[in-house]
């Protein structure tokens, strides 16, 4: 250990914080969970990564990668281990004018790449969130404002920089390292960090962005009609539900359409969002024309001593009349969790179920339960949130790995199909045998199951 520190301490020219030390208390939390990591490592540089994973395995100790730190399972921290905080890894620039090409570290945040593409007139289909990072969002997906029209996230990254388990550099493209450019693009962090993405951006103008609310007693046909409409809907328009706010009266908080049309044209926004507004007796409309970066919103740390347990699924077209019922009975319980409802297809479905590991490209909605509380509160809650989940078990499928708070072999299951698992596997036997980078939601390279330590 002495040995290796003493390499690390020489190589290494980013920031490296001990406890004990000024900035330790924040360095060692992510977002949404605490953690007493032995070292947390802030490089400035792909050499210092390097250094950095090199240390990690070279001392045996666990390590964590770091983008935004928002991974509800808490992957961005750890006791006793290694922290690798790419945050100064956060460059974004235009490489290729003509081709809208960006190159984006791997330490960005949305916020960061809104803010420097939006001079150009440029805009990535990106999560909603200002402060959640490039990184963690794209490996597993991105589904943002504009996945209708522009896919995932993931859809849109055309190269990348990765430090392998080994500390080597590697290319990823469909040219350069097929097989890991497949991979990391819905295989999360399992084979290396991604110290830079190359992105293909699109030209965006102003879009029209805001919420429509409706009384919670007209929660099912409102759910119904705007599953239905999004069927026909111009694909510039995306659109979230949200219901049973326990912040805003739990089965009596409104339910509440958010729409993005992609255009900054009244005329074309109106005609693709009045059918919304007939859904039911709107008693709120606050759309408005808005630029596309201020679409994203801040993000905000729990207090503390409050859990946030979310869980996701995915719905295919045939089931969602019987999964919006559901939902919308259980919205007007007591105690319900706080139900999201986003809309998919489009552009997401015309990608080849097998072209990346992102393994659920028909789904029509994806939607999320989140528990929100003090442990006490959230224990006493689990019981009816598996009931809630058994009941809809027979109609939904798959998980969405950016909302899952656990990370237990069922939750892998979930997220990679078995033949996807499988080629995930080999990619992963290739460059990180070992199965250093192991805080994800784990494929192990030997194919067997991911232990309860995650190694």
């Amino acid at each position: 250990m002495s040995s290796a520190l003493e390499t690390l301490r020489r190589d290494f020219g980013g920031d490296i914080i001990e406890p004990g030390g000024a900035e330790y208390e924040s360095a060692s939390r992510s977002v949404l969970a605490s953690g007493s990591p032995a070292y947390v490592l802030r490089p400035k540089s792909v050499g210092d990564v390097q250094a950095g994973v090199r240390f990690a395995a070279g001392a045996g100790l666990v390590l964590s990668v770091r983008g935004g730190g928002h991974g509800f399972a808490g992957f961005g921290t750890n006791d006793d281990g290694v922290v690798i905080d790419l945050s100064k890894l956060a460059n974004v620039e235009i490489i290729d004018k003509e081709r809208h090409l960006a190159r984006i570290g791997g330490g960005a945040t949305w916020g960061q790449v809104a803010a420097a593409l939006a001079p150009h007139d440029l805009a990535i289909s990106s999560g909603d969130t200002k402060s959640v990072g490039v990184g963690g969002l794209t490996l597993t997906g991105g589904i943002g404002w504009k996945v209708r029209k522009y896919g995932l996230a993931l859809d849109n990254v055309v190269a990348a920089e990765v430090v392998t388990a080994n500390g080597e550099v590697v290319q990823a493209s469909a040219e350069k390292n097929p097989e890991l450019f497949w991979a990391i693009r819905g295989g999360g962090g399992n084979f290396g960090i991604v110290t830079a993405f190359e992105f293909v951006a699109h030209p965006t103008t102003d879009v029209f962005y805001g919420k429509i609310a409706f009384p919670a007693s007209e929660a099912t046909t409102v759910l119904l009609g705007w599953a239905d409409y999004l069927r026909t809907a111009p694909e510039e328009l995306t659109s979230v539900a949200n219901f049973a706010n326990p912040f805003a009266g739990g089965p009596e908080a409104p339910v509440e359409i958010h729409v993005a049309f992609d255009s900054d044209d009244p005329e074309l926004a109106a005609q693709a969002i009045d059918p919304i507004r007939q859904l039911g007796t709107a008693i709120a409309d606050d759309i408005a024309r808005t630029p596309y970066a201020d679409t994203l919103v801040d993000g905000a740390a729990p207090p503390p001593g409050i859990q946030l347990v979310t869980r996701s699924a995915f719905v295919d077209k045939e089931s969602v009349p019987e999964v919006l019922q559901i939902l919308a009975e259980v919205g007007a319980s007591e105690r319900s969790p706080f139900i999201a409802v986003r809309s998919v297809g489009g552009a997401v479905s015309r990608v080849p179920d097998d072209a990346t590991a992102y393994a659920h490209r028909q789904a029509e909605l994806m939607f999320v339960t989140t528990t929100v509380g003090p442990k006490p509160v959230v224990e006493a809650a689990r019981p009816a949130l598996e009931a809630i989940w058994r009941r809809l078990a027979p109609h939904v499928n798959g998980a969405y790995a950016n909302f899952l708070a656990s990370a237990t072999e069922e939750d892998v299951a979930a997220i990679y199909p078995t033949e996807t698992y499988k080629r995930l596997a080999m990619v992963k036997r290739q460059y990180d045998p070992g199965n250093l980078f192991a805080l994800n939601h784990n494929v192990r390279p030997n194919l067997g199951p991911r232990s309860a330590a995650g190694r």
